[in-house]
């Protein structure tokens, strides 16, 4: 009898969708998390081991064909699927990859896709249909390019797929070249043109369009690969590569990442920051997060303020989210914004200034405040090192020169 045990764990008949098994995974983790019920930790373990092999098509047809004990084996053929025992809540510990049941036939080489992504998709979750073209082994000849023995060992290339040539550089000097045979492609074998297959032309494959669904789960990172087992190129005597799918995140307007935290910057004007404020931030999954901050809790420039548990949700576990950064421009007023009389108002608000006496003396002198202006600050200092480019004694007409009397 099929085991079905991980199925009944999570609630889903042996033939649920891969969203119905994440669907279902998400409903019971939240139910069932330590946080909410700190006596259901086993519980908790046996729901995520569930999803983490019922998720994964390979280890999903292993369990299928093998059950649990196929896991521990590696689906009955060497190498493990699983490492050490005792690890897990069915005894035995952490996933590695598959062993033996991809031995044997020589294995393709990865496909690498991007996919944009914006920081709301990551946040959220989604589900894109990506249509990828990729070759698949030709039905009608099932990858022989032609009729039973009528492929045929190159007669250029030995069968080696290469072509060596020979080119006199000079007298005892001569250059060996190499480049793929122009006859057979760099097949090593050839097939006469009434012989090839109709459909492959003698190619032995075809081409397909393939749409792939591609789940990017709450909590994903730009960068992070999703593969797709088996579904790269196929060719013949060949084990497939995968089709690996690459997040790409796009910049968002208010919002940047770090880990599991939601940064943003805001500007607020000097009465917010001195005498309190409330304004919205509206949220990646579109709620009105309105913000406050009480009169007479002064927000100082560059302050920084957080909101817990409204950042990044975390991957594969996403009912728990870091925490939302708040950093705070203050903008001042421009210039003679208010009259004097009404600055000798405001003044006797604010805390008294320091106290200042006039110095006294001839040394004493008033000088003026003006703006910083960079530019004409570095014109200064290149006409300053121009004049003093040459520091020698200056020459006099005449070829005289007049040295500096140092006191």
């Amino acid at each position: 009898m099929a085991d079905t045990k991980l199925y009944d764990i999570l609630g889903v008949s042996k033939n649920a969708s891969e969203g119905e098994i994440k669907k279902s995974y998400y409903k019971l983790a939240k139910e069932f998390h330590p946080d909410k019920n700190p006596e259901s930790g086993e519980r908790f373990k046996e729901i995520s081991f569930a999803y983490e092999v019922l998720s994964n098509p390979e280890k999903r047809e292993t369990y299928d064909r093998f059950g649990l004990q196929g896991l521990k084996e590696g689906g009955g053929g060497g190498g493990g699927l699983f490492g050490g025992m005792g690890g897990g809540p069915f005894g035995f510990g952490g996933m590695s990859g598959m062993g033996g049941a991809r031995r044997g036939r020589r294995r393709g080489e990865d496909t690498f896709h991007p996919l944009r992504v914006s920081l709301e998709d990551l946040y959220n979750g989604k589900t894109s249909k990506l249509q990828l073209s990729k070759t698949v082994i030709c039905t009608k000849c099932s990858g022989a390019g032609g009729k039973a023995g009528a492929m045929q060992r190159c007669k250029v290339c030995n069968g080696r797929g290469v072509k060596i040539t020979m080119r006199q550089l000079g007298p005892g000097m001569v250059q060996q070249m190499q480049s793929v045979c122009p006859e057979c492609h760099g097949e090593g074998e050839s097939i006469s043109e009434k012989d090839k297959c109709k459909q492959c032309k003698g190619k032995k494959v075809t081409n397909e369009n393939k749409i792939l669904e591609v789940h990017v789960d709450k909590g994903m990172k730009d960068g992070q690969k999703i593969p797709f087992r088996g579904e790269g190129d196929q060719l013949p005597d060949q084990e497939p590569g995968d089709v690996v799918i690459v997040l790409q995140q796009k910049d968002h307007e208010v919002f940047t990442r770090d880990g599991d935290r939601l940064i943003m910057t805001h500007k607020i004007s000097l009465v917010e920051a001195l005498c309190g404020f409330h304004f919205t931030v509206q949220h990646l999954d579109e709620r009105e997060l309105v913000l406050k901050n009480p009169p007479g809790v002064i927000v100082e420039p560059g302050a920084v303020k957080i909101v817990k548990g409204e950042g990044f949700p975390h991957y594969r576990n996403p009912f728990e989210k870091g925490d939302m950064v708040i950093k705070f421009e203050v903008e001042f007023p421009e210039k003679n914004f208010a009259s004097e009389s009404q600055l000798k108002k405001l003044e006797k608000l604010l805390p008294a200034r320091p106290a200042f006496s006039m110095p006294e003396g001839e040394h004493v002198e008033e000088v003026n405040l003006m703006d910083f202006d960079s530019t004409r600050s570095n014109e200064a200092g290149r006409r300053g090192e121009a004049y003093h480019e040459d520091d020698s004694d200056d020459e006099m007409p005449g070829g005289q020169r007049v040295q500096c009397a140092h006191q």
